[in-house]
């Protein structure tokens, strides 16, 4: 591996993966896979499954964005999520890098709406780039099994060699997710950036009180 690819293999503040908390979730997620895409495989769905999807955890406390504290968190929101997925990956030894785009949501619940500002479009939204293969492939593993279910969406699977991105259309053909522009890849979270983009398309939306009300409503 040359010099270019293992700068994603480092820890960072965010990517925090030595930590005993990320590998402890590395080494469950993986269950002794041998090849890096079946690694990267399992990560994806404990990250995608194991991490439920909550828009209301948003929040501008650096602490929530660490790996080491996502690993254990339960909940998080899209960012969050690509984080843990992107130092799982370096901590099995997988390159892998942060991604961000502007994304709408045509399935967003009234109360989201309402919080967001009345807004369906979601800034920043994170995904994850991991080099296998000898290519860089992007994945999300924002929303877990049991969400999609509820909204009528398959979940995103991932099978290691093609991008595994927001669906655009439900399974009755209802739109759903729009990829309006790409924020580009990073090689730790540029929380400062992003907080400053939420703080400005959806004001007093991080840190409300009561922040976790029905996500279907």
């Amino acid at each position: 591996m040359t010099d270019d690819y293992r700068r994603y293999l480092e820890t960072t503040e965010f990517l925090d993966w030595q930590h005993d908390a990320v590998r402890g979730f590395v080494s469950s997620a993986i269950r002794g896979a041998a090849d890096d895409i079946t690694k990267a495989i399992g990560i994806f769905t404990a990250v995608r499954d194991s991490i439920w999807y909550d828009p209301y955890t948003v929040t501008d406390n650096p602490d929530a964005y660490r790996a080491s504290t996502v690993a254990t968190s339960g909940r998080a929101y899209c960012v969050p999520k690509a984080v843990l997925l992107t130092a799982a990956c370096r901590a099995a030894g997988i390159p892998a890098r942060l991604g961000f785009a502007d994304v709408r949501n045509h399935l967003q619940t009234k109360t989201l709406r309402e919080r967001m500002g009345g807004t369906d479009v979601f800034v920043y939204h994170g995904y994850s780039l991991m080099f296998l293969n000898g290519a860089w492939v992007k994945a999300t593993p924002a929303f877990n099994r049991e969400l999609c279910a509820r909204f009528g969406v398959s979940p995103i699977d991932f099978d290691g060699r093609s991008d595994a991105l927001l669906h655009g259309f439900t399974g009755d053909g209802t739109q759903h997710m729009e990829y309006l522009c790409d924020r580009g890849a990073y090689d730790d979270l540029p929380l400062a950036d992003i907080l400053q983009a939420l703080k400005s398309h959806y004001g007093s939306f991080i840190d409300q009180p009561n922040s976790s009300p029905d996500l279907f409503a």
